[in-house]
């Protein structure tokens, strides 16, 4: 990049992603009013980019054409460019995406809009090369005809721009019912008509984790019996350990693969991703016992508590897929590059094992990666110093560009899996991690009234957050609660549950919009229960309330969820693979489980032997509440809980559905069978 110009405006910002592009000769603008204004007293057209930070093809489009004089030239002459950062602008971001997906089929970034004075778009595409390529448009082509259509045939742009524009609008209708029961058996169906048997994931290339359909589909054996759920979902996890979406050297997982064989990544990693895998290996480690799960959710922790953790104890929010403006640099090795480090016997073996090869798999090196079989965790363990060599000496390297904004709802996510990973593995060094993290999220992203705000970076919070931010912290917050079992952090769900439903509640027909009634308005404000990368925040909502509901007995809440699925259900209804996460929030409104109250010392031997019991059992349809006999009472909080006592002098359990307790139990065996059978409500 060049850097002997005066930097733009764009220098001012705090995001990575706008920082980036602060020497490009194109005049940039952040998105707000100085930028509209400009635009209206000219009379441009709007040319807005949207992308993030470790976006490979938002790499190549800045170096083929926003650092070209040419390119500069005529979106200087002829429009008011504007950048903005998908991960800090998630509403901006989600409108423009809807646009083009609807005029071209399809979406990605970099995202590429053309809009009305006004932000009323006509055109829309992603990446574009400098100079025209095959079939594909270069922008010194498309972009002198645009500004000729918008000075010589405007009425049919502005048109056209007023059509999308109430097409966004349009508001979304149900079907006025609750989907029932068979609608999660038709998603199963559907699963296993696109399942890949021979290498796990769903689809074809490229294939993306979405950790999201595994929870659910684990959920549906749990509850059914159904062995081809539980395959897929355990097919899928080990394949993807196996290959090169996995960092065998340093850990974690990368975006997604671009083959059908998980093995080459596209190398970026994300908070996200790791977050929600991470639950998953640890959901399977649950029901199957198999230590391959344990540890590789282990290793997600490592690495995202040594390289994503800020001092404040915040995670940051990515890893670019390039270092050295090449894609993957970082993470490939050569046989020769191993046997340095390791010598000539071992090296030799470490290549055998994660198919290092003369030939390479990628770019002429090798993305380590495992046979389909793995190898043993005895051998694992054996070869462990190995690995911290390659480790240490990769280190050595130039790394990828990290970015380390941190976002209150990839921020609420890593805070979910980390206080599950703690009661799970047994871990309290991650539960602190988690708490730590929340109470910086706390501390430092919410305004004085008690706002919360979406992003943070060198001392900035800005932003006022998300649907999805509040969603996400929630259950981060409940997870914490789940594990520590401290109610400072239900009653703080409980904050954040109310203003979650003051800013975002649509009172009229259901459901949660993406951005804050208080929040800047867009041309639409829109509903999402599509889940994508991250489940949608409709659906991780819904489960907030639903957890929440039973927790305290507030039956309005449960009220709400049904209001909500009811106003997703025709969606729901026609694409069920897109919605498996509020799949899930159906189960548990027709099969609600159960509560399981421990009132016992929390010191004592037996109250921590049934509290452990529960937290290692896969139960995702069971409650699990402490009370603790010598602390306060928890009756203001959970209403049900304050009639229950010990009995005699003993940790006691007691099992509740819908509203009615079975008699108490000292015997964690006789609790733990019962729950493991599910019980549907009758």
């Amino acid at each position: 990049m060049t850097t002997n110009r005066v930097p733009n405006r764009l220098a001012r910002e705090k995001s990575p992603y706008l920082l980036q592009h602060q020497y490009n000769p194109v005049d940039w603008f952040p998105w707000g009013e100085e930028a509209f204004a400009k635009a209206k007293a000219e009379d441009k057209p709007i040319f807005l980019s949207i992308g993030y930070s470790t976006c490979h093809w938002c790499h190549v489009m800045e170096r083929e054409s926003f650092e070209d004089e040419e390119v500069a030239r005529v979106l200087n002459r002829d429009f008011i460019a504007i950048k903005v950062d998908r991960e800090e602008r998630p509403d901006i971001d989600h409108i423009y995406m809807e646009v083009c997906q609807a005029l071209n089929g399809q979406g990605g970034w970099p995202l590429t809009i053309v809009a009305t004075p006004e932000g009323k778009p006509f055109f829309a595409a992603t990446y574009l090369p400098r100079d025209n390529r095959g079939r594909m448009s270069g922008l010194l082509e498309l972009l002198p005809e645009l500004a000729r259509l918008w000075r010589e045939e405007r009425a049919r742009l502005i048109n056209n721009s007023e059509k999308m524009t109430r097409w966004l609008q349009q508001r979304r209708e149900g079907n006025g019912e609750l989907p029932g029961p068979e609608l999660l058996a038709r998603a199963v169906q559907q699963f296993s008509e696109v399942y890949d048997p021979q290498y796990g994931g769903f689809g074809k290339a490229p294939k993306f984790p979405t950790p999201h359909n595994l929870y659910f589909l684990l959920r549906y054996h749990h509850h059914t019996g159904d062995q081809a759920a539980l395959d897929m979902m355990e097919k899928t996890l080990q394949a993807m350990y196996y290959g090169g979406i996995y960092d065998h050297i340093g850990f974690g997982f990368a975006r997604y693969s671009t083959d059908r064989f998980w093995l080459v990544p596209h190398f970026e990693k994300m908070l996200y991703d790791n977050a929600l895998l991470a639950i998953a290996y640890l959901e399977a480690f649950q029901l199957t016992r198999r230590d391959l799960y344990a540890r590789v959710a282990g290793e997600i922790f490592d690495y995202v508590l040594r390289d994503m953790t800020s001092p404040e104890g915040g995670f940051y929010s990515a890893e670019d897929a390039d270092s050295e403006g090449v894609e993957g640099k970082f993470y490939v090795w050569s046989p020769e590059e191993v046997l340095q480090v390791l010598g000539e016997s071992d090296g030799q073996e470490f290549c055998r094992l994660y198919d290092i090869t003369p030939r390479g798999n990628f770019g002429g090196k090798s993305i380590p990666h495992l046979p389909k079989t793995g190898i043993s965790a005895t051998r694992r363990r054996e070869i462990e110093p190995w690995r911290q060599k390659l480790w240490a000496r990769r280190e050595e390297r130039i790394h990828p560009h990290k970015d380390d904004k941190i976002l209150t709802a990839w921020n609420g996510l890593m805070i979910a899996a980390l206080a599950y990973g703690a009661r799970v593995l047994e871990r309290p060094d991650y539960l602190n991690a988690a708490e730590k993290a929340a109470t910086f999220i706390l501390g430092r992203l919410r305004r004085e009234d008690g706002r919360l705000l979406a992003r943070y970076r060198e001392g900035q919070a800005q932003y006022p957050a998300y649907a999805l931010d509040y969603a996400c912290l929630i259950w981060g917050l409940l997870e914490i609660y789940a594990s520590s079992y401290q109610e400072i952090y239900l009653r703080q769900a409980l904050e954040l549950k109310d203003d979650l439903l003051r800013y975002f509640w649509d009172e009229e027909q259901g459901g949660f919009y993406l951005y804050g009634s208080d929040a800047e308005q867009l041309v639409s404000r829109p509903k999402e229960a599509y889940d994508g990368a991250i489940p949608a925040d409709n659906s991780i909502a819904a489960l907030d309330l639903l957890r929440l509901a039973r927790l305290t007995g507030q039956a309005e809440l449960e009220d709400l969820v049904r209001r909500s699925l009811e106003c997703f259900s025709r969606e729901m209804e026609q694409s069920p693979l897109s919605h498996a996460f509020l799949l899930i929030a159906i189960q548990q409104i027709h099969y609600p489980g159960e509560e399981v109250v421990v009132v016992g010392r929390k010191s004592a031997p037996d109250t921590r032997q049934m509290l452990s019991t529960l937290q290692q059992t896969y139960l995702p349809a069971t409650l699990v509440v402490f009370k603790d006999a010598d602390g306060d009472d928890l009756a203001d909080l959970i209403p049900f809980t304050r009639e229950m006592k010990m009995q005699g002098g003993r940790a006691t359990a007691y099992r509740c559905q819908a509203f009615t307790c079975h008699p108490p139990t000292t015997n964690p065996a006789d609790l733990i069978r019962p729950l493991s059978e599910f019980q549907p409500l009758e």
